[in-house]
């Protein structure tokens, strides 16, 4: 079943886990022109990282909520550097630990760990939704945020249910330095150079939009968007993109709302026609 993607020219805006989506589609044949939407930096102040760090060993939470891989990925970084993995994942191992989305047990997954439950929708309401069905009164509670998100209403919800929470925010965005190359990709969408644009998540429907009104070439994008087949990997994008007009033109099959399943749909959905961008 490779090289069903063969000569097709996708678009992904991938941030976290970028590489691998382009493994995936690079395996099926397809020219991948990859668009990260924001570079990501370690936290500019390390001291509220490590301190976090130190008290979980310290006083192993009763229940952690993972919200992205990406910050898992960079606690362990800090870890490692401090030197106390062995004792930060041994005290992981005692709390039960809840992920917003499938990204953040697959993080979990690689420090030999697993999560005990994991959201349906890889929202923050969907996580106040999934907590809300359990006994939080008493628990210490250790919360990873993500950049750019005001969580206050999360945190208030897991307040009001009677946890302490103890928030660790690992990493930082730095939108601007990525803004050329999403200009760059919204140019070649509208010339036709792109048989199909990949999105993974409802933040890349909003940084699409912003960076296309700051840079007054949204008409572009829109033009672009209007000749180029939208694949979204679930209803949370496709909501997104309704949002703002725009529609979804390829969609998994069997509610299976994953990478490998999103592939497969792009394939049967681009071997119709002939790939069109190698062609300008």
């Amino acid at each position: 079943m490779a090289d069903r993607l063969n000569g097709y020219r996708i678009l992904i805006l991938e941030t976290r886990e970028e590489a691998q989506f382009s493994r995936l589609l690079a395996e099926q044949g397809a020219d991948v022109l990859q668009c990260p939407m924001f570079t990501i930096h370690d936290a500019p102040d390390p001291a509220p990282i490590e301190a976090w760090i130190r008290r979980t060993i310290e006083r192993p939470l009763d229940d952690l909520v993972l919200m992205t891989g990406e910050g898992l990925r960079r606690l362990m970084k800090v870890v490692r550097r401090i030197g106390v993995e062995p004792e930060f994942i041994t005290s992981l191992g005692k709390a039960r630990k809840f992920a917003r989305g499938p990204k953040p047990g697959r993080a979990l997954r690689e420090i030999a760990l697993e999560p005990q439950m994991t959201t349906e929708k890889p929202t923050s309401e969907g996580v106040a939704e999934m907590l809300s069905k359990l006994d939080l009164s008493g628990h210490r509670l250790g919360l990873q945020l993500y950049p750019d998100k005001d969580h206050a209403t999360l945190i208030g919800a897991i307040k009001a249910q009677g946890a302490e929470v103890d928030t660790v925010l690992p990493y930082v965005y730095d939108a601007q330095a990525a803004d050329a190359n999403i200009v760059t990709a919204i140019e070649e969408m509208a010339r036709g150079r792109i048989d199909a644009i990949a999105l993974t998540s409802s933040g890349q429907v909003r940084r699409l939009l912003e960076v296309a009104q700051a840079h007054k070439c949204e008409a572009q994008l829109r033009e672009g968007l209007q000749q180029t087949p939208i694949a979204s990997v679930g209803p949370v994008v496709s909501d997104e993109l309704k949002t703002y007009g725009l529609r979804t033109d390829i969609y998994p099959t069997n509610d299976a709302f994953f990478m490998k399943p999103l592939i497969s749909a792009m394939a049967t959905a681009l071997s119709k026609a002939p790939p069109r961008a190698t062609a300008k």
